[in-house]
């Protein structure tokens, strides 16, 4: 983890997620996500006392274990308030909320105790009028139900999960998403959102995300003409499943399965909302199918 100066009081730290930290007076920080488990608490706790800082506030973009992880030992150590918008709130305080929603009904063990998929709970404070003089939400929906942004007064913007990285997306190919239409509905606001720095969850810090909307853009359009394509045959979702992963050389474990599963349905939904697919049972069994133009 390195700490790095992006305005006056604006910071982040380096990190598989990274970390926002904004100094509201000489003594006392918010941060921005806490990174994924109580390792990562403790890690940013040492950076941020050497400082000769003090925690008062957490700001969750998102619930997603990978940003909430560090939560609870935080809290617990500074006693400091975490804040939070709309449904993020309640996953953040009862995290198991997020794997059952993944996976669909009640995780079994190796979900529940999969750290990607799970946090510990944090007690939460609605954000509205709760913020510090030169801090300021945006609402950035499509990735996870009511995800968020940061801008500083340094005109710094943390995205939370809005973008995802080229590395990421090239490795990967489908990056995690709860609604396409939000997802694109953000990409196309963040086209028109200036600021001076942006600093993604998992991505380098830029001044400039016009390359990298249009490679998010570009991907989730190439996955949607990919499903669309592949059910020109009928298909059951299982079958939709493992193209994935064969034609993207992907290799399957409890995380991907159950990440990759909820997106792939989230891109159906779409294509089922626009009227390029539809379902039909036959044997008792759902197939999805384009919709003949």
């Amino acid at each position: 983890m390195e700490l790095k100066q992006v305005g006056e009081k604006t910071y982040y730290i380096e990190n598989p997620t990274n970390i926002g930290i904004y100094l509201v007076d000489d003594k006392h920080v918010f941060l921005i996500d806490t990174g994924n488990d109580k390792e990562s608490g403790k890690k940013i706790l040492k950076i941020v006392t050497e400082k000769g800082w003090e925690v008062v506030g957490i700001i969750t973009t998102h619930s997603n274990a990978d940003h909430v992880g560090g939560n609870k030992l935080i809290q617990d150590r500074t006693n400091c308030k975490i804040y939070s918008y709309g449904i993020e709130k309640c996953i953040t305080e009862y995290p198991l909320i997020e794997p059952s929603f993944l996976y669909g009904a009640y995780p079994f063990d190796s979900i529940r105790n999969n750290k990607f998929l799970m946090a510990k709970p944090s007690v939460v404070t609605d954000i509205d009028n709760n913020l510090p003089s030169g801090l300021e939400y945006i609402v950035l929906r499509g990735h996870f139900f009511d995800m968020i942004g940061i801008k500083t007064s340094d005109d710094v913007i943390f995205l939370g999960d809005s973008l995802f990285s080229e590395e990421t997306i090239t490795k990967y190919h489908i990056f995690f998403i709860y609604d396409v239409s939000e997802y694109l509905n953000t990409l196309n606001m963040l086209k028109e959102l200036p600021a001076k720095m942006y600093i993604p969850s998992h991505c380098k810090a830029t001044d400039n995300i016009t390359d990298l909307i249009k490679l998010n853009e570009d991907k989730i359009n190439e996955i949607l003409d990919y499903l669309y394509n592949i059910c020109k045959e009928k298909m059951t979702f299982e079958d939709i499943l493992k193209h994935v992963f064969d034609d993207y050389n992907l290799v399957i474990n409890i995380t991907q399965y159950v990440l990759i599963s909820c997106t792939i349905k989230s891109y159906l939904s779409y294509l089922k909302d626009q009227s390029k697919l539809t379902y039909e049972f036959i044997d008792n069994k759902m197939y999805w199918k384009q919709i003949e133009v």
